[in-house]
């Protein structure tokens, strides 16, 4: 299976919970600084459009194991747990020579065939994992270890890199939790931002006006929705309407961007790590998220919705001998390509039954002419309990987003079966990037309209969705 026999490069898959790209300063954040993920930046590529294909945490990680979308790989919603007999990228790395590892969130199930499978070495937190002092498995055995788990993350990855065989290449995953909901700061972050005001967002004070009426009922809005364990306070009596949504928006903020604070260090940590070693030229590092995070835009938090803030993905690769240092790229990229490219990368051949495509040309600035200049999305959770988010599907290029809420539970599980009446959303990317203005029903954009629904049926039909 493989391609030559020339040094395979190290891969080191950097992926935390949450972590919205224009919570990067790299990204042009308007809210913070993140210096250690601008370094990968800065020694490699920053990619503008990464996507996921279903901004869930569950669902993305199971397609970045495998390559296939939600309706393959059986993880469609939270509710549905990842079978690791199937294919994964990290057992075709094994059987390809590769040390693996797997270190921090897992969130895919911990017994039986849900279990992580085929990697060497795997430590992972009990569901969504605490902050501090963390429950862990590991390979199996539950264990507690004291710490801050941005910082025990890092510490088993380090310890695994030095046990390692340093006669054959690796890859290691290193997932943390951060900065996922509850946003639990540590000791050292605890303090930042005290004496600042980070500035909301554009879209704060969107009013839902001419969206669907399952956007409106949606249960993630910062004024209404964050509970005391959100913002660890009540607020000021006396506030007006919003007074209060700013005050939750600086509570919810400031810890977030904390907790997004310590990941940073730690991902310098490791970058100090293969200096120190002296194999950063023949390692790959990706720093990614599983999905974007509304931070008060459109007056939200959480994810799930097709919204650009929550469908955009950052993705920075470092790879000094095949990755222009400083180089940015605007072509599409999918979660779901993630494992080719890492195959691609170790010279190994991709396997016909995954469903996306490697993204080195596009890495190494040789965007082929047949690149995919539309993704297609889908949320399969219907209404659930908690952020009563209706399912959707849709398409996005470079110009436009439409999105179907299509009113079905269609059996999913994590979905309740309330149906709604269908409706449709249309943005104009170009001339409203916040998705301010749903223009589905504007007569200027009848023949878009039409010829985005034709492109969406194939898409659908391309990656053998058929429900």
């Amino acid at each position: 299976m493989m391609k030559n026999e020339h040094k395979k490069p190290n891969i080191i898959f950097i992926m935390s919970d949450d972590h919205a790209a224009h919570a990067m300063s790299c990204y042009g954040s308007r809210i913070n600084e993140t210096p250690n993920l601008d370094r990968i930046a800065k020694e490699g590529m920053r990619l503008d459009n990464c996507f996921c294909t279903n901004s869930i945490c569950a669902p993305s990680r199971a397609s970045i194991l495998t390559g296939l979308y939600n309706h393959k790989n059986g993880v469609k919603t939270l509710g549905d747990k990842f079978d690791s007999r199937q294919p994964t990228v990290q057992r075709i790395l094994g059987e390809n020579g590769y040390q693996t590892a797997l270190f921090g969130k897992w969130h895919l199930g911990h017994g039986g065939h849900h279990a992580p499978a085929d990697f060497d070495k795997w430590t992972i937190f009990r569901s969504q994992g605490l902050y501090h002092d963390p429950v862990m498995y590991e390979m199996g055995e539950e264990i507690t270890i004291p710490g801050y788990a941005t910082d025990i993350v890092t510490d088993l990855s380090i310890d695994w890199m030095k046990s390692r065989d340093k006669d054959r290449p690796f890859m290691l995953m290193c997932h943390h939790k951060a900065p996922h909901r509850p946003w639990d700061p540590d000791e050292k972050h605890a303090h930042m931002y005290e004496d600042v005001d980070i500035p909301e967002p554009e879209s704060f004070h969107d009013d839902y006006e001419g969206k669907a009426d399952v956007v409106k009922e949606a249960k993630m809005r910062i004024d209404r929705d964050l509970v005391y364990r959100d913002v660890k306070a009540n607020p000021p009596e006396g506030l007006s309407a919003l007074e209060l949504k700013s005050w939750y928006y600086q509570r919810y903020i400031k810890d977030y961007l904390r907790c997004v604070a310590s990941i940073d260090d730690n991902v310098g940590r490791l970058l100090d790590y293969l200096d120190e070693e002296g194999i950063a030229e023949d390692t790959i590092v990706v720093y990614t998220s599983d999905q974007g995070f509304f931070l008060g835009d459109h007056g939200w938090y959480d994810k799930r919705f097709m919204y650009e803030e929550s469908l955009r993905m950052p993705f920075v690769i470092r790879y000094p001998k095949g990755i222009k240092a400083g180089s940015v790229s605007k072509d599409f990229a999918l979660n779901v390509d993630f494992a080719e490219t890492f195959l691609d990368y170790a010279g190994i051949e991709i396997p016909d039954f995954m469903q996306g495509r490697s993204l080195k040309p596009i890495l190494e600035d040789h965007t082929p002419e047949d690149w995919q200049t539309s993704m297609y999305y889908r949320y399969w959770e219907h209404l659930s309990l908690e952020h009563r988010v209706g399912a959707h599907y849709g398409i996005r290029t470079h110009h436009y987003k439409l999105i179907h809420y299509y009113g079905e539970a269609l059996g999913s599980s994590s979905a309740e079966d309330e149906p709604r009446t269908p409706e449709w959303e249309l943005y104009d990317l170009k001339k409203d990037p916040y998705e301010m203005n749903n223009v589905y029903n504007d007569l200027n954009y009848v023949e878009a309209v039409r010829n985005l629904k034709e492109e969406l049926r194939c898409l659908k039909q391309s990656v053998h969705d058929h429900e």
